[in-house]
């Protein structure tokens, strides 16, 4: 194990049993906001008959969701640092189950709209109180496990949503199978009313005078100026969003429309992305626990792998003149597009580093912008282009090149500085350490 990997720093928690406990309540309560989040990926094509929308309009759902959830993200982790993990999560809880209610029941576009918006209010406040409730009941060395477990709890939300949501809706109805998974959120709710704890014993965090938007602006700056916090964020951006994009809402009809594949076919292909996540995922935990110099390699070859098989695939029906792709493509492509997830935690292991624990909050608010801004805005374009081509996919998913040329170029230029930053800040916590009285 890597030396930065490896030390205790003073006043580490100790976890244990307890702490997994607690923390398994903190990552329902996630686990049930991914559900809610994805439900409108296996949903698209009935979204768009019930609502008789078309593409650019359709895409407006799940852009307005992402557009709230990248709002929130600073407000958020600023709420967790000031307010602690279980007030955040509880009115997440509470946001998120309503939003899902109310899309159950929506009569129009305009009220589903206002749901998908409630909905992504709610779901921002779960993923940064999950990671900082990780961080008061884990000591510092198992913070890559613990968000890449976190993101493979999601991942299970995303296969839930894929496999058991998409077969109620088809088997009971619009209604009933979006207001009977809004059953979840109460549970967990409970759960965490009853249960949760922001802090083991003894391991309060010292008091932190908050003073209004002096304090809001310090709080930003200060996360903001780490070198650290921006790789992150451009991290997250570049590796999150073609496969947030296919499972959240342009995989099935690319599969189904594009590649005349039936329903059943593409659900299971969405599936495949959701356990090839879970997996990559405890690898690239391992690996990172082990080997922190790995984090920058892994982020940059997922994003050429996922780059490369988006060429190949996109390319395919124009160079060989076939009508569609063929399976097996089909089934790398979705195999390469579930390390986006696990890739996109690297972000966090260049944050977590980089600021004090008073700023945990902030800095993953930050960071998480990244992949849902993009996202939302391959989103949009994927709609427009589709709109402006009469339905060609092969354009419209061409937008993933520009969003991931853009980041790749400002990871590049960031990563020494903050490689330079987090050397400095780990000789300083060693002295501390050895400073600390046994």
């Amino acid at each position: 194990m890597s030396s930065s990997s490896s030390v205790s720093l003073p006043g580490d928690p100790p976890g244990g049993r307890r702490a997994m406990a607690v923390w398994g309540i903190g990552v329902s309560v996630y686990f049930v906001a991914v559900i809610f989040r994805t439900s409108l990926g296996v949903a698209g094509l009935d979204a768009a008959e019930r609502f008789h929308v078309n593409a650019s309009a359709l895409s407006t759902f799940s852009i307005l969701q992402l557009l709230v959830y990248a709002g929130m993200q600073i407000p958020v982790g600023l709420l967790v640092d000031r307010l602690g993990t279980k007030k955040v999560l509880a009115i997440g809880v509470v946001l998120f189950t309503a939003g899902q209610l109310g899309f159950a029941f929506s009569p129009s576009y305009g009220t589903a709209l206002a749901s998908r918006a409630l909905l992504g209010c709610g779901d921002a406040m779960t993923f940064i109180s999950v990671l900082r409730l990780g961080t008061r009941w884990f000591p510092a060395r198992r913070g890559p496990m613990v968000a890449q477990f976190a993101g493979l709890v999601g991942m299970a939300g995303n296969l839930v949503s894929t496999l058991v949501l998409a077969r109620l809706l088809h088997g009971i109805g619009w209604t009933a199978a979006f207001a009977g998974s809004a059953l979840a959120g109460v549970v967990v709710l409970v759960l965490l009313l009853l249960f949760l704890k922001d802090h083991p014993e003894g391991h309060e965090p010292e008091p932190f005078p908050h003073q209004g938007a002096a304090y809001v602006r310090r709080q930003i700056a200060a996360s903001w100026r780490e070198p650290g916090t921006r790789l992150g964020l451009w991290v997250h951006f570049t590796t999150q969003f073609p496969a947030m994009v296919f499972l959240l809402l342009w995989g099935l009809p690319f599969l189904v429309e594009a590649q005349g594949l039936s329903r059943a076919t593409a659900g299971e292909l969405l599936t495949l992305v959701v356990l090839s996540n879970m997996v990559v995922g405890l690898v690239y935990g391992q690996i990172i626990a082990r080997h922190h110099a790995a984090r920058l390699p892994l982020a940059l070859g997922t994003v050429a792998a996922t780059a490369l098989l988006w060429a190949v695939t996109l390319a395919y029906p124009v160079v060989s003149a076939a009508e569609h792709v063929p399976m097996w493509l089909l089934i790398v492509l979705c195999t390469v597009l579930g390390a986006c997830g696990p890739a996109s935690m690297i972000g966090f292991d260049f944050a977590r580093p980089a600021n004090p624990p008073e700023r945990q909050g902030t800095a993953s608010g930050i960071t998480n912008m990244g992949g849902f801004v993009a996202s939302m805005t391959t989103l949009f374009a994927v709609g427009v282009l589709l709109d402006a081509t009469g339905g060609d996919y092969t354009v419209a998913f061409s937008a993933v090149f520009v969003l991931q040329a853009v980041g790749i170029s400002q990871i590049l230029r960031l990563r020494k500085r903050a490689a330079r930053r987090e050397r400095e800040r780990l000789v300083a916590s060693r002295v501390e350490t050895v400073h600390v009285p046994a």
